[in-house]
């Protein structure tokens, strides 16, 4: 199972961002993806998740209405549009699967996201 994140970088705020994770090793198709993120001294907590086929989506609440989680099944990727961007937002961003039959965690190295002026 592999998980590469890209995408993060310097945006001030109210900007947009698109995070892209391509994932491999794995029949992507067959499991809900998930992005979650980091701040420094925080601990990391679940932004956004979608289902197998795309059909439902989940979201934390302080991101409600400002960020949206797709995938397309055929590359193999699940994508993070995040629009009016707070400094709050700034954080590395991982997108993870439980993969297998026991939910193991899988992790991609992130991608930093910074929102300031």
């Amino acid at each position: 199972v592999q998980l590469k994140e890209s995408g993060g970088e310097l945006v001030q705020p109210g900007g947009s961002l698109r995070l892209s994770c391509a994932a491999s090793g794995f029949t992507f198709s067959s499991y809900n993806m998930r992005w979650y993120r980091q701040s420094p001294g925080k601990e990391r907590e679940l932004v956004a998740e979608i289902t197998r086929a795309g059909g439902s989506t989940n979201y934390a609440d302080s991101i409600k209405g400002r960020f949206t989680i797709s995938r397309d099944n055929a590359k193999n990727t699940v994508y993070l549009q995040m629009n009016s961007l707070k400094p709050e937002d700034t954080a590395v961003y991982y997108c993870n699967v439980r993969y297998g039959p026991w939910g193991l965690n899988y992790w991609g190295q992130g991608t930093q996201v910074t929102v300031s002026s």
